[in-house]
């Protein structure tokens, strides 16, 4: 998970809006970068786990792990689990740099938002909007390519070798042959060179 090895590692946050009221869930792909975003009104733990599984359930065989920080509103993390069938991890107590692409993306988020803005006032389309242009900017670590166009190619490069090898084992199982019958023990090998 650490190395960013493979796609499906998740790290999510909230991000809370002026006078706690409102939120945003952020979600964000540790290898390629995907961001995706899903309006709150509450920071409700089953809010919070209806909307994590709705914004990841897409994308659920790319969901291999989250990793969240402590806070309440993800004490329903074993449903969330078991709804995307991945695994949840949490960081620990005040180290958000086990977070830090999330942390990141929160920043970049907050220069649309600004800590004392009014989220009542976001609409759906705006924070699509957000998340879009987010994930069409251009990454220097992702050798200048945008977010979406990363994961999409890699991902979908991933899930296609995937699919051949599986194609191929299947063929491989239709036209293996019956297993050979078994060797003679060595005293009838012996009694039929003799002969």
């Amino acid at each position: 998970m650490a190395s960013k090895s493979r796609f499906g590692d998740w790290e999510a946050d909230t991000i809370v809006g002026a006078r706690h009221k409102g939120g945003i869930l952020s979600a964000v792909e540790r290898k390629s970068k995907l961001t995706r975003l899903r309006q709150l009104a509450t920071k409700s733990a089953a809010e919070m786990k209806d909307n994590t599984i709705e914004l990841l359930a897409p994308l659920a065989a790319k969901v291999h792990t989250i990793t969240v920080d402590n806070g309440k509103e993800f004490c329903e993390h074993q449903l969330i689990a078991v709804g995307l069938q991945a695994r949840l991890y949490f960081a620990h107590p005040y180290a958000s740099w086990e977070r830090g692409l999330n942390e990141n993306t929160n920043g970049l988020v907050r220069q649309y938002f600004p800590k004392k803005y009014e989220f009542a006032r976001i609409t759906a389309k705006d924070l699509q909007q957000v998340e879009d242009l987010l994930n069409n900017r251009p990454r220097k670590t992702l050798g200048y390519r945008t977010l979406t166009k990363y994961f999409s190619n890699n991902v979908l490069l991933h899930f296609q070798v995937e699919s051949a090898i599986e194609k191929c084992e299947m063929k491989m199982e239709i036209c293996l042959l019956p297993p050979a019958p078994a060797p003679a023990p060595v005293g009838q090998i012996y009694s039929l060179i003799k002969l």
